[in-house]
């Protein structure tokens, strides 16, 4: 939780009550259904909550914007986006069952009333989203191909409407057809040694040249 207050001041007593209350969650969720790692689960503020918010410094979400977190696994970037801005509507999705079961176990012990689950490849949700966020569940072109058609086309934010995905290490042959997509890395805004190697890649709704 030190990390979290080192990085985000500003929450309010809500907002630190429910990251707190994560680390609980899990530790339950993950004796029934594995979705953490053992090492990641003592870790579990710096290598899934801060990395999920890394996205938070990239761009700050407004509320009433739709945001869909694609291949959620554990409900990362998800959950911790949508305890840090409640007014902001997340859905989250997965194909695996067992790992939404988690999510939905979570979802109802942090009574986060933001955020929607659906248990499905993305390609069968419906609906257009501001942003679509996700932790390297796959190569750029793949993740572009199963989202297609889902972002919407009017922009209400500082960035255009577009994808925010986590990745780590060298980029240049997976985003070589995407010349559009800009590379923050995450040690510009965290101090810690996990962060060295790990981006958020911001790739507006036209990426095409």
């Amino acid at each position: 939780m030190d990390l979290i207050k080192k990085y985000f001041p500003d929450l309010t007593d809500d907002q630190y009550s429910k990251f707190e209350k994560m680390d609980s969650l899990y530790k339950d969720w993950n004796l029934k259904i594995n979705v953490v790692s053992r090492k990641d689960i003592d870790e579990i503020y710096l290598r899934h909550v801060l990395h999920s918010l890394g996205i938070a410094k990239i761009q700050e979400f407004k509320p009433g914007a739709n945001i869909l977190d694609v291949g959620t696994g554990g409900g990362f970037p998800g959950i911790p986006l949508a305890i840090l801005f409640p007014e902001t509507n997340f859905h989250l999705v997965d194909s695996i069952g067992k790992k939404m079961k988690v999510v939905d176990g979570v979802v109802e012990g942090l009574k986060l009333a933001n955020v929607k689950t659906t248990n499905a490849r993305v390609e069968e949700v419906k609906g257009t989203y501001d942003f679509i966020v996700s932790r390297a569940v796959a190569a750029m072109p793949t993740f572009v191909h199963w989202t297609k058609g889902k972002i919407a086309k009017k922009s209400q934010h500082e960035l255009k409407n577009g994808i925010l995905y986590l990745k780590g290490g060298d980029l240049t042959v997976e985003l070589r057809e995407f010349p559009k997509a800009r590379i923050h890395e995450l040690c510009d805004y965290f101090s810690e040694e996990f962060f060295l190697t790990k981006k958020v890649v911001y790739l507006p709704l036209k990426y095409k040249p």
